[in-house]
């Protein structure tokens, strides 16, 4: 006989990892215990040599569905040591913070098996909205503390009655340890003003069926929703919500359902089906099934984002009304979803007309996941419910975190080798969105167990994570905008070596005082120096230009950075001067002609922006990057011969001279060729010009590895074009893919390049 402690350390708390040990350690007639201590497991394990080996064994290779180990420990048992026999699970115990890091598991959709239940008249679970097991159900949304037991989850306040409590003691139960557990008879309830439980359901049922919108408390915070198919019922959405444009995200009942309005292939199958739901962007079909869903839900897109249900409630809803629904953060513009009862009722009452609500706190917010794919490549677009704050890997020694940026805001919290990548915020540019940075941060800090010794943030000094950063009084390591796109890809894939560097997005501060945007970079995660970039154009009247395509393309027409032949400002454009007020082209000329607020940009992103305005696809926009998803959306899957292209040597960079394109693309409009065509030109036009910039970088000595960064790599065309220009050239061609490729990953690559430094990397 032999007595060994044993230690697990990974995302092993909230997964069923504890009734998992008691299995094993049954299966092989081990005595012992196991126990939550502060965010790992331990325990000790009493037995024949071979049966503890295999007991170890078996906790690497056989864990929880949601369960991610990273360390297994076996260690002798002290003599002091004392068991009862048989195996035991033991109360949590606190242990002291700080040793390592702490990792808080996501939330879960609801299982098979519980859906079973959930639809079973036999069950006592029958249509319980709040179904879960160990396998599923809210995690992260509900925690308030570690170790994870439900003293320390908003479901504390509901206490267990006798049938769900002797579930939760049963070995055998599949609800053994399953802390969110409850039933009707003692847990949460649904509520519709006056009425509760099946009457609440039908109401909102009801709502949505007459063509009403209701604000649904989910798991990571309210939701509207709507029936897709009513146009009026999602037009009437768009202009309460005050989202005129931007596509709405639609949850189906199954995949089946999924499949008659999208096409899906095996990887974005599994994605749908995962316990982390996500929103998937997806090639609509445009025939059958297409008539299914209301023009308004993704107006002037060939793509729509689709995600099947993640909870009980969810499941309920779309039984009741079977047909695909409108599910929207519950929001107005970029604010931060809402999750407190009273500010759902403020914020969203003139929203919806109706709130299905119940009564277990929303601890943490979390909006939906997005994800997409471009062939086999998965793209996060969104990191949130049921994908952060999972750890991802980092070479980090020293607790850092990165603040993030501005836009589509996140922030990261690492030490120990593993980076805790915090929830979407949406756009950091207000004391909403910055009072729920600075609560999530602190939340996750304390629950994580990582106090920072150094807080890595933007070089842009309007931002106000930059400035938050710096008030605190902890080391600070700046970090460039575009350093930190190609650093998240790199850090994600474990490159530590010097590789070049792609960074393609709308706007981010250079360390020249330019706006950068479209960049080449020869880079490590400690620095980078500057080998490549597009020509620089004015923005006339800064952030007023990037809310105007229109006013953008008059900056590169009348002011773009001359290397050639400057571009055609004549009969040439005046299909598109002709469709503007004549007194806004003449400010923007005297604008630019005086160099008054006129910021030069290199940026990608803003070139997007310039042609959808010049093929008129787009003049203004009411999202960021609206015009680029318009232009996209234009090209489609069609063919076309490449625009001209020219790359120069300029103050000793390798820069792409967008005027011969801009010139080729106005002639041949001119000539009568179609829109759609041009937009698929410019596209393959960009693939060219990167695989230039990129072949004289490697001509010149770059490193054969190529991260992609930034906003512009959501583009499908764009990421596809240059993806296989470069694997032509023999180059291996990295992109993020848990991490969002757009600036929700500005803050991983940020803490990437802050661990570098600190560790004194190159």
């Amino acid at each position: 006989m032999m007595m060994r402690r044993f230690r697990v350390d990974g995302t092993v708390q909230g997964v069923g990892f504890r009734p998992f040990v008691y299995r094993t350690a049954a299966e092989l007639g081990l005595d012992g215990w196991v126990a939550n201590v502060d965010g790992h497991v331990e325990g000790e394990v009493a037995g024949p040599p071979p049966a503890i080996a295999e007991f170890a064994a078996r906790l690497r290779a056989t864990a929880p569905v949601l369960a991610r180990v990273r360390r297994v420990q076996l260690a002798d048992a002290t003599r002091q040591s004392a068991y009862r026999p048989g195996f035991h699970v033991r109360h949590s115990t606190p242990a002291p913070t700080g040793r390592t890091a702490r990792e808080i598991p996501p939330d879960a959709a609801i299982c098979e098996a519980c859906l079973r239940e959930l639809r079973d008249p036999m069950d006592r679970r029958h249509r319980y909205p709040f179904i879960n097991c160990t396998d599923c159900g809210p995690r992260a949304t509900i925690i308030e503390d570690l170790p994870y037991d439900r003293i320390r989850t908003t479901m504390d306040r509901f206490p267990m009655c006798p049938d769900c409590a002797a579930e939760y003691a049963d070995p055998a139960d599949r609800r053994f340890h399953a802390e969110p557990i409850a039933c009707a008879v003692c847990g949460p309830e649904l509520a519709w003003e006056e009425l509760r439980g099946e009457a609440a359901l039908r109401s909102a049922v009801k709502t949505v069926a007459g063509s009403g919108i209701v604000a649904l408390k989910g798991l990571g915070g309210y939701q509207l929703v709507c029936d897709a198919g009513d146009p009026a019922a999602v037009a009437e959405l768009r202009r309460r919500k005050h989202r005129p444009a931007k596509p709405f995200a639609v949850m189906v009942r199954d995949l089946g359902a999924a499949a008659r309005l999208a096409r899906i292939g095996a990887t974005e199958r599994g994605i749908l089906t995962s316990p982390e739901r996500p929103v998937v962007l997806l090639a609509r079909r445009e025939r059958h099934g297409a008539d299914q869903l209301a023009p308004e839900v993704h107006p002037g897109l060939h793509h729509i984002g689709l995600f099947l249900p993640t909870t009980g409630l969810h499941h309920l809803l779309l039984d009741e009304l079977d047909r695909p629904l409108v599910v929207t953060s519950g929001n107005l513009g970029d604010q931060p979803i809402t999750v407190d009862d009273a500010e759902a009722r403020r914020a969203l009452a003139r929203v919806a007309d109706g709130f299905l609500t119940h009564d277990r706190p929303i601890r943490s917010r979390y909006d939906d996941s997005v994800v997409q794919c471009a062939g086999r490549t998965r793209i996060t677009v969104r990191r949130a419910r049921g994908l952060a704050p999972s750890p991802l890997p980092l070479n980090v020694r020293e607790p850092v975190a990165g603040v993030g940026a501005q836009l589509k805001h996140t922030f990261t919290l690492a030490a120990d080798g593993r980076a805790h990548l915090g929830p979407h915020t949406g756009d950091l540019a207000d004391v909403a969105t910055h009072e729920a940075f600075l609560g999530s941060y602190e939340h996750l800090k304390r629950l994580t167990g990582i106090e920072p010794v150094a807080l890595a943030h933007d070089l842009h000094p309007g931002y106000l994570s930059t400035q938050w950063a710096k008030a605190q009084q902890v080391r600070r390591v700046p970090v460039q905008h575009h350093h930190a796109h190609v650093a998240a890809c790199a850090a994600e894939h474990g490159v530590r070596g010097p590789f070049l560097g792609i960074a393609y997005d709308g706007l981010g501060l250079g360390d020249d005082g330019t706006l950068w945007g479209g960049e080449i970079l020869v880079a490590g995660l400690s620095g980078y120096r500057r080998v490549g970039r597009f020509a620089t154009a004015p923005l006339p009247g800064g952030d007023a230009a990037v809310r105007r395509p229109a006013r953008t393309a008059l900056g590169r027409l009348l002011g773009g950075e001359t290397l050639g032949t400057p571009l055609p400002y004549s009969w040439l454009t005046r299909s598109f001067t002709d469709r503007l007020d004549p007194a806004e082209v003449d400010i923007v000329r005297a604008m630019v002609a005086r160099d008054v607020n006129c910021p030069l940009t290199s940026s990608a992103g803003r070139l997007f922006d310039t042609v959808a305005a010049l093929l008129g696809l787009c003049d203004r926009v009411s999202y960021e990057g609206e015009a680029a998803v318009l232009l996209e959306a234009a090209a489609g899957d069609e063919h076309a011969v490449p625009l001209a292209h020219r790359v120069v040597r300029a103050q000793g960079l390798w820069v792409y001279d967008p005027a011969p394109t801009l010139t080729d693309l106005l002639e041949r409009q001119a000539d009568g060729e179609p829109t759609a065509r041009l937009a698929a030109a410019f596209h393959m036009t960009l693939g060219l010009a990167t695989a230039e910039l990129v072949a004289r970088a490697v001509a010149d000595g770059a490193p054969h590895t190529v991260c992609l960064g930034g906003g512009c790599f959501v583009n499908r065309r764009l990421l596809t074009e240059v993806k296989r220009r470069l694997h032509a050239q023999g180059l291996r061609v990295l992109v993020g893919g848990q991490v969002p490729v757009g600036d929700g990953g500005i803050s991983y690559g940020q803490a990437a390049v802050a661990a570098a430094r600190l560790a004194g990397e190159r």
